[in-house]
């Protein structure tokens, strides 16, 4: 989260000109907390291990529907959001020192329509750009060894523990004369470790892991009401989750999820804002559908089942996927 107590000085600065400089705020406040928000998603059996030279495209399409919360940092209240982001990703298996590992890509892109009042007047916002892009690559450590086709369709799973490190880098749409922007120009970093383990039909899933980030040294920076340069950092993050799942056949399967995370509060130039600590967590079900040999569909619904400050969101997402082995056999 970005730091209120600078937005609340800058909103001060602005009352004697209210009717003009209100939407900008309003806007730049509500993506303040839903982008953020919209970054802490759920993904079952991200730690399942596949062949040697697997590979998948994936397009997904997320809608978020709801509210969001303040908690009387800034005045604005009744704040909703509808947020719809498209995600094109990419995925390969390979070998690495006799274990099984994979690199994951995604690129998002955000549309967003916002309401809310502020100083009761309703105020409207829209916004359409680039996020960051993200990149993970996971290590399978115990229990997944390096397997072809042939091998892997004898091959059972029992325990399985894999480390990864997720890398969000600042490639999406930003400006530092802007409060708030698509992309965070900063880089974040989330080293997390992950166990699965399977009885018969049953699959529960467990990851650990923690955010960093590097400072944004050029935030809110070069314009009317902040012209000098702005220094932001944000403190790491813990985040967990978990999920319950069931395979009906091979690539049918539902799971239940549930995540919690904690911290991330905000300084600028060396200033604390301890209101801007999260405290949430979401829960939600997913299901996998085979369409053919090569596709598949992925549903998911969660939502925020306890939020402290940020996106209490609902959330949809459908995902289709095109999925081979070796070369792509369209």
């Amino acid at each position: 989260m970005q730091s209120s107590s600078f937005l609340t000085a800058a909103f001060d600065n602005m009352i004697g000109d209210v009717a003009r400089k209100r939407r900008r705020l309003f806007s730049v406040l509500l993506l303040l907390a839903s982008l953020r928000s919209a970054a802490q998603d759920l993904a079952p059996r991200a730690y399942l291990i596949t062949p040697i030279h697997s590979n998948a495209i994936t397009l997904t399409y997320s809608f978020f529907d709801g509210e969001l919360l303040f908690e009387g940092t800034v005045p604005i209240t009744d704040a909703t959001a509808r947020v719809s982001v498209p995600i094109l990703s990419i995925y390969h298996a390979t070998r690495f020192f006799g274990r099984t590992a994979s690199f994951t890509a995604s690129l998002p892109y955000g549309i967003g329509s916002f309401r809310g009042t502020v100083l009761s007047t309703q105020t409207n916002a829209y916004r359409s750009g680039l996020f960051d892009s993200s990149y993970r690559l996971s290590i399978n450590l115990i229990g997944g060894p390096a397997m072809d086709l042939a091998d892997f369709r004898n091959w059972s799973q029992k325990m399985l523990v894999g480390i990864s490190v997720r890398l969000v880098a600042p490639t999406g749409q930003y400006d530092s004369t802007k409060l708030i922007n698509y992309g965070a120009h900063r880089w974040a970093f989330k080293p997390e470790v992950g166990v699965s383990r399977r009885w018969g039909h049953w699959i529960v899933d467990t990851y650990g892991g923690l955010w960093f980030y590097t400072e944004n040294s050029e935030f809110f920076s070069r314009n009317q009401f902040s012209p000098g340069v702005n220094t932001q950092e944000q403190a790491p993050i813990f985040a967990f989750e978990g999920h319950v799942s069931y395979d009906v056949k091979p690539r049918l399967w539902a799971s239940l999820d549930g995540n919690f995370w904690h911290g991330g509060r905000t300084s600028l130039n060396g200033t604390i804002n301890p209101s801007t600590v999260q405290n949430n967590s979401r829960v939600g079900i997913t299901c996998s559908l085979p369409v053919t040999k090569h596709q598949s569909l992925k549903l998911s619904y969660n939502r925020g089942a306890y939020v402290r400050f940020g996106g209490k969101y609902d959330n949809i997402s459908v995902g289709w996927q095109y999925s081979w082995i070796g070369k792509p056999n369209w």
